[in-house]
C-alpha cells in the first residue's frame, strides 16, 4: 500500500491515553505514578497486555526497561526504536512521558493493522525512572542501558523512606533477566509534549528540537545549631533555615546576574527538626542549573559556590555540596532532525525549531544512536502539574509525524 497516505487513529490514541491516565489518577485531573510504585506496576501490566495484542517479542531487562519488537524482513538489521516513560511526577500530568509511549504504540498498531512489512525491525520502549523523583537521578533506566550509569549503583539508590531501587524493582516483579546493555540502533525517535509555552503561543503544530540543554543537579546540606526560640537572642544564632533562604535567593538571581540563557531552580527543601519553636539545625535543598551554553552553566555554578561560602561563613553554618548528576548539552542527529521537520510539513503541519529545556531519555540514546525528538504543544505551557494538558488533535499530529519517521527509517537498508 501507499504508506504516504497512512494516518494513526486519533480516537484510539485518545482512548489509550485516557485508559492509562486512570492508573494513579489524582483528584485534580493529573496522575501520580512514581517509579516502581504499585501504580507504576499496574501501568506496566496494562502496557504489556497491549504489546501482546500486537504479537510483539517482549523483553524486560534487569533495569525494568520494557521492549516490544516487531520483526522486519531482515531481522539482522539494527532496529528502529521509539518510546519514552510511564512514570510520572508527584501529582503530575497525564501526557508527560506517557504520550511518547502511547504514540509509539499507536504507530505500531497502525502498521500492524495495515500489514506493513518493514525492512528493519521496529521496537517500542518504556524506560524506567525517567523522572528521577522517587529515585535520583533521572533517566536511570536509559542511563544504565546506554552504559553511562552503573547498574549496581542504580540498584542502591534510595527513596525518602530508605527503600532501594533494586529491591523495589524485584517487589513489583519487573527486574528482568536480560542484561541492561546497549545494542546497535538504526534510529531513535521520542514523541513528547513541549512542557513550555512556545508552540501554543506561536500557533505551531510541531516543535523540532535540535537538542537538550545541559543539566546540573546538586544537593546542598547546611548545618546549624538548634535551640529554643524564646530564650535564644537573635544575635549569634546559627539558623540553618535562614542560611538556606539567603542561598536560595542567590540561586534565583543567578541567571540575570550571568546575563545568558540559563535557568536555576531550588525545587525541594527539607528542614530539621521542622518544629515551630526550635531554631532549625539542618536544611537540605536541591539545586538545578540548566543552559545550552555549558560554559555559562559552569561559570554560574562557580559564582554560586562563592556566594554560598560567604553566606555560610557569616552565619556560622557550614555547608556541604554534592554533585548528584549532570548531563552535557545534547545535540540531536542533523539528518533525523531534518527528517522530522520535512515529514511534519509534508503532512501539513507547521513547525518551529527549538531547544528542549527538559531532560529526556533521548539524551542518553543520542550517545548510542542517531536520535531526534518530536514536540507537540502544551496548553498554557504547563507541565509536571495536574492541569497539564495537550489537545487531542496535537497528540494525533505528533503521532502521525512519529509514524512516518519510523517508517522512513525502518525501510532504510
Amino acid at each position: 500500500m501507499d504508506t504516504k497516505k497512512l494516518r494513526v487513529n486519533g480516537k484510539r490514541l485518545k482512548s489509550t491515553l485516557e485508559e492509562m491516565a486512570k492508573i494513579g489518577a489524582t483528584s485534580g485531573g493529573g496522575v501520580q505514578r512514581l517509579t516502581l510504585s504499585d501504580e507504576d506496576q499496574k501501568a506496566r501490566d496494562l502496557f504489556l497486555n497491549w504489546l501482546r495484542e500486537l504479537d510483539l517479542e517482549i523483553v524486560v531487562d534487569e533495569m525494568g526497561n520494557i521492549f516490544g519488537k516487531r520483526k522486519g524482513k531482515n531481522n539482522r538489521l539494527s532496529p528502529v526504536l521509539s518510546g519514552s516513560h510511564i512514570d510520572s511526577q508527584p501529582r503530575g500530568g497525564r501526557f508527560d512521558g506517557i504520550l511518547g509511549v502511547m504514540g509509539a504504540l499507536e504507530a505500531l498498531r497502525t502498521i500492524h493493522e495495515n500489514s506493513i512489512e518493514t525492512q528493519r525491525p521496529l521496537m517500542i520502549v518504556d524506560w524506567t525512572n525517567e523522572e528521577g523523583t522517587r529515585f535520583s537521578p533521572a533517566m536511570l533506566g536509559s542511563g544504565v542501558w546506554a552504559g553511562k550509569l552503573d547498574r549496581d549503583w542504580a540498584y542502591d539508590r534510595t527513596d525518602i523512606h530508605g527503600k532501594k531501587f533494586g529491591e523495589e524493582l524485584i517487589r513489583i516483579g519487573y527486574r528482568g533477566e536480560r542484561k541492561a546493555k546497549r545494542w546497535a540502533v538504526q534510529a531513535y525517535y521520542e514523541l513528547h509534549i513541549e512542557q513550555g509555552p512556545i508552540l501554543e503561543k506561536e500557533g505551531k503544530n510541531i516543535g523540532i528540537p535540535k537538542g537538550i540543554v545541559g543539566i546540573y543537579w546538586y544537593d546542598i546540606y547546611i548545618e546549624g545549631k538548634a535551640n529554643q526560640v524564646g530564650p535564644t537572642p537573635m544575635e549569634g544564632r546559627n539558623d540553618a533555615l535562614c542560611t538556606a533562604a539567603e542561598m536560595i535567593l542567590k540561586v534565583n538571581e543567578l541567571p540575570a546576574k550571568m546575563g545568558g540563557n540559563m535557568v536555576a531552580t531550588v525545587g525541594k527543601i527539607q528542614n530539621y527538626p521542622n518544629s515551630r519553636n526550635i531554631i532549625p539545625d539542618r536544611v537540605d535543598f536541591t539545586l538545578d542549573i540548566r543552559s545550552w551554553d555549558d560554559n555559562l552553566a559552569i561559570r554560574g555554578w562557580k559564582d554560586l559556590q562563592k556566594d554560598f561560602g560567604r553566606i555560610a561563613k557569616r552565619r556560622g553554618c557550614p555547608v556541604r555540596i554534592e554533585k548528584t548528576w549532570s548531563l552535557k548539552p545534547t545535540a540531536f542527529d542533523e539528518k533525523l532532525v531534518k527528517r522530522v521537520g520535512k515529514t511534519s510539513q509534508e503532512l501539513g503541519y507547521s513547525i518551529r525549531p527549538m531547544l528542549s529545556g527538559a531532560g529526556h531519555d533521548a539524551a542518553y540514546l543520542s550517545q548510542v544512536a542517531p536520535t531526534a525528538m518530536i514536540f507537540v504543544p502544551s496548553i498554557g505551557g504547563r507541565s509536571h502539574v495536574e492541569v497539564e494538558n495537550t489537545r487531542r488533535e496535537d497528540c494525533e499530529a505528533g503521532a502521525n509525524v512519529l509514524l512516518h519517521c519510523l517508517l522512513q527509517s525502518a525501510f532504510e537498508v
